[in-house]
């Protein structure tokens, strides 16, 4: 006997399947199916709904919310924006860490490690240190240091496991050598912030021999494309396509045209991209002022930009410093605004970013097997509750009617 039913509608792995079951023992799913061929006693059946069962979200790139971010924040802080996430729908995330010395990353991993262990985060991305200090975005340009194996073998080695992806630009030196460490220690490789070429991002891909790579944040701390400079987006778009690689998109309604979220859609597909939120400490929280890492952000009608030095510099003048939004939003934009149609927009926001991680056989979907993760939204893909492995997570109040 199931120990929970949510009744709606069903929306995963590309297919909407209108007034379903989805029974729940302990954290696992047990079955997916029609309310009509329920056979089970009558009592237990909810009543019919209109809200949403969706896969919980999975966020590969994210670097804090509620005041909290996870390149400076205490273990309590960091718990508090996990737990922020959470209680909107993210029931899987990475801790994403920024450029900075060594003995800090090495400090940062120290911290997060036992969270990973507990399983409380999926693991640690790396954005940096071996990046282009041309396209440093919000990241310190002091802190961006040429490529080097021997350290990056230090700070994976500190880790213990938990660094499951970095991100890098192909242009740093000893490019090849950083690929073959991060191999070693089961690390996924991610271009981004970076300067080079179409042809020298595509022999980067190729150099990754097939294994599991991504594009962080495609577009955004890129060259823009040219018709006769193409850049790393193009290589980026064409290798997504052949099934090389996942793009990520910060799908939020500012780091992106809406109309640059939906070409890349109708491009490679939502099997083929991630969306993620890029989330600061500012998520959550009303506009002011913020940290990222070393930066002081400023963020101004929910956008984040590296704060300026003087009164001299505009506004649209200063790097966006990381979003402000929660997975939830990064999927409501980009079905509202940018028009992808729900079934379609949901694989990126669960299934590809699972997969992304190893765990497209664990989370992601929603089917009999699968650990009962489940985000419940009214029609307007507002949260109403989340389960994760099962359990009602706090802060999300449970409702009759589901």
């Amino acid at each position: 006997m199931a120990e929970r039913l949510l009744r709606g509608t069903v929306v995963t792995d590309g297919r909407t399947l209108p007034d379903t079951v989805v029974a729940i023992t302990g954290d696992r799913i047990v079955s997916v199916g029609p309310a009509g061929a329920w056979d089970g006693p009558p009592g237990l059946l909810p009543p019919p709904s209109d809200r949403l069962l969706l896969p919980g979200l999975v966020d590969v790139h994210c670097h804090g919310a509620a005041g909290h971010g996870f390149p400076d924040a205490s273990a309590e802080g960091v718990a508090a924006a996990v737990a922020h996430h959470r209680e909107h729908g993210t029931t899987t995330m990475l801790a994403s860490l920024v450029s900075a010395p060594a003995a800090t990353l090495a400090d940062r991993l120290e911290l997060l490690g036992p969270l990973v262990g507990a399983g409380e985060l999926a693991g640690i991305h790396l954005e940096g240190p071996f990046l282009a200090v041309a396209r440093c975005g919000a990241h310190d340009p002091t802190a961006i240091v040429p490529g080097d194996p021997v350290l990056l073998e230090k700070l994976l080695a500190t880790a213990g496991g938990t660094v499951v992806s970095m991100t890098l630009a192909p242009e740093t030196p000893q490019y090849s050598q950083l690929l073959a460490v991060l191999a070693e220690y089961g690390a996924l490789p991610s271009i981004g912030h970076t300067d080079a070429d179409a042809r020298s991002t595509a022999v980067a891909i190729e150099r990754a021999g097939g294994a599991p790579i991504s594009a962080t944040h495609l577009f955004n701390a890129m060259p823009p494309v040219h018709h006769r400079a193409p850049g790393p987006v193009t290589a980026c778009l064409a290798a997504a396509a052949r099934g090389e690689l996942i793009v990520e998109l910060i799908a939020d309604g500012v780091h992106l045209s809406p109309d640059t979220v939906s070409a890349v859609f109708d491009l490679v597909g939502p099997d083929r991209i991630a969306l993620v939120t890029d989330a600061m400490a500012a998520a959550g929280m009303p506009d002011g002022r913020y940290r990222l890492g070393a930066m002081d952000v400023r963020v101004t009608d929910r956008v984040a930009r590296l704060a300026a030095p003087d009164a001299a510099t505009s506004g649209a003048a200063r790097p966006i410093a990381g979003g402000t939004a929660r997975m939830i939003d990064v999927l409501r934009s980009t079905v509202t605004q940018s028009r992808v149609p729900l079934a379609t927009a949901v694989p990126a926001a669960t299934r590809t970013p699972a997969r992304l991680l190893g765990l497209g056989h664990e989370i992601g979907s929603l089917a009999p097997g699968y650990r009962a993760d489940v985000l419940v939204t009214d029609a307007g893909l507002r949260p109403i509750q989340v389960l994760r492995r099962g359990a009602s997570v706090a802060g999300r109040p449970e409702r009759s009617s589901s």
